[in-house]
């Protein structure tokens, strides 16, 4: 086991001197069986349904010939996806790695790569991104949660540990992605430990957002889900409006609130976004 990676405990779960450590130093933790297999169960069957967040799904080049579909929305809502990113388990252990003070739902989104035909993530910094939608300070991260299992064959994600200390590298367009300077990249391979983070349904990875990371197409023969939530700072209000929310306040729910969702509540309120709408990208050329 790496320095990283910690297995949870529900009766002892807190976010350790360790964590903090282990957070800051190498820019992500990984935490093992963080959601029971009921749990993970309730968010499967909420995003298998074709009429629900799907319906709201697009997708995006790769710049290699395939695309990946993504549903992204930018409140949590009250439904099985917004109960799982306002739990205390989610959200209060990524505010207390970002040093404790408040932070708020940025977004969230289902990453889909299917079966043969998912495409690649090309090696980017969420930063890389969030950077140009008017956020001062890389006072952001992220919680990636698999519904799939993730392993080398079906793109699991890949980060450099340690790379968010690099700061924010220059970004540009990469078919319908932002991706890090390649040189850059390149030399940062060089001194830097590449990690294949294979997870189970499951398990949750909690990371900076200046971490580098990618993920390969999928040519396997199973399906990789993921659901990611971002998270940023109150105090890291952006500076001006875009696609996704200016700070708004977030209310935390117990763990247990995701099981007592019946997966009758409605989607009202989320605020889908499309590909056209994201800012971030647009004229910037590769």
């Amino acid at each position: 086991m790496d320095d990283s990676e910690f297995i949870y405990d529900a009766a002892t779960w807190s976010v350790t001197p360790a964590m903090k450590e282990a957070y800051d130093s190498n820019g992500y933790i990984l935490v093992r069986n963080m959601l029971t297999k009921a749990e993970v169960e309730k968010v499967k069957r909420a995003v298998d349904d074709d009429q629900g967040i799907q319906a709201r799904a697009y997708s995006r080049d790769d710049g290699k010939s395939r695309r990946s579909r993504v549903s992204l929305w930018n409140h949590p809502g009250d439904d099985i996806t917004g109960r799982l990113a306002r739990m205390q388990r989610v959200a209060g252990t990524m505010e207390q790695l970002m040093g404790g003070d408040e932070v708020y739902h940025y977004h969230s989104k289902l990453m889909m790569k299917d079966a043969h035909t998912g495409g690649r993530h090309v090696w980017h910094q969420d930063y890389g991104y969030w950077y140009n939608n008017g956020c001062l300070y890389p006072d952001m991260a992220s919680v990636f949660i698999p519904v799939d299992d993730c392993t080398r064959e079906n793109s699991c994600l890949q980060v450099l540990r340690g790379s968010h200390r690099l700061g924010r590298i220059d970004h540009s367009r990469i078919g319908e992605q932002l991706g890090a300077d390649p040189e850059r990249v390149e030399q940062a391979q060089k001194v830097l430990e590449h990690i294949y983070v294979e997870m189970k349904a499951g398990d949750i990875l909690f990371f900076h957002c200046n971490l580098l990371h990618t993920s390969d197409q999928n040519s396997s023969d199973n399906r990789r889900w993921v659901f990611i939530v971002a998270f940023n700072k109150r105090s890291n209000n952006p500076y001006k409006q875009h696609h996704h929310p200016q700070y708004t306040p977030m209310t935390k729910v117990a763990d247990s609130a995701l099981l007592q969702c019946d997966g009758s509540e409605p989607l009202g309120g989320k605020w889908f976004i499309k590909l056209q709408d994201d800012i971030s990208i647009k004229d910037r050329v590769h």
